[in-house]
């Protein structure tokens, strides 16, 4: 098995970090999906090292330059009651043999720092046919509090 680290994402991730984030969008909104990856990586560009902003990837100790996957949260303040929150914003792993394994890595990482910023509260969005990720959330204590509902013709 394979031993991976978890460390913040610097601007030499900028790559990979799109992929994923392109990956995301496809897998949330299908055929509306934006997928221009200067839009992506200027997004994500700002988050990099701000203060508020979880962005992590996590790399095999072997090539630790080479992520194999990404997660971000934002801190967020509640407009009515003032409660400091995180907005789960992304979190994808590459395909293959660890891909389980890497997720939970993220996932407690993310946690982790959230802890440390004094969250009480975590949300995230996952679109209701991508079952790892909702899997994923639920063994980490998240409970379904919402659902979107659409009709289009």
């Amino acid at each position: 098995m394979t031993e991976y680290l978890v460390r913040p994402a610097t601007e030499a991730d900028l790559d990979a970090i799109v992929g994923y984030e392109i990956e995301i969008a496809v897998i949330s909104f299908a055929d509306e999906a934006i997928t221009d990856p200067a839009l992506h990586r200027k997004r994500v560009g700002r988050a990099l090292g701000q203060q508020g902003e979880v962005t992590l990837v996590a790399a095999g100790t072997a090539t630790p330059e080479a992520p194999v996957g990404w997660a971000w949260l934002s801190a967020r303040t509640n407009s009515l009651t003032g409660e400091r929150y995180g907005n789960f914003r992304s979190l994808a792993v590459s395909e293959g043999p660890d891909r389980s394994q890497i997720g939970e890595l993220l996932m407690a990482a993310v946690l982790a720092a959230a802890d440390g910023a004094g969250m009480t509260q975590l949300t995230g969005k996952v679109h209701a046919s991508n079952l790892g990720m909702r899997a994923l959330y639920r063994k980490f204590g998240f409970t379904a509090t919402h659902l979107t509902m659409e009709r289009r013709h």
